[in-house]
């Protein structure tokens, strides 16, 4: 059974912008840490963006900070990830994680997996 379903992804021109959601079962969702993360073909998976329980902290990947932007509404077990200015760069399957983690965006500290999203940014 899935339980993390992303959605949100699309093609768009460079400058563009897109918003991705997470929805998760309440079990999973609460008390965890929400990360994002992507791959690209024939690239490793990277981090690009976590948010606690509380929201009280976020973090973001270098290569995104200003342009993207992790929030969450717990009352609706759903996290998002605001996407703007994007780059060809930024092209890649985009997937959500649950974890018991703390500020730590290993991708193999996350219990729990969606199966992504595609993003495709056109120059």
């Amino acid at each position: 059974q899935v339980q993390l379903v992303e959605s949100g992804g699309g093609l768009v021109q460079a400058g563009g912008s897109l918003r991705l959601s997470c929805a998760a079962s309440g079990p999973i969702f609460n008390a965890r840490t929400m990360g994002w993360f992507r791959q690209a073909p024939g690239k490793e998976r990277e981090f690009v963006a976590g948010i606690s329980w509380s929201s009280a902290n976020t973090d973001y990947a270098d290569f995104v900070k200003g342009r993207f932007t992790i929030s969450r509404d717990n009352a609706k077990n759903t996290v998002y990830l605001q996407m703007n200015s994007l780059k060809p760069e930024d092209t890649a399957v985009y997937s959500c994680a649950a974890g018991k983690v703390y500020r730590t965006y290993n991708a193999r500290s996350y219990e729990y997996w969606g199966q992504g999203t595609q993003v495709t940014v056109s120059s």
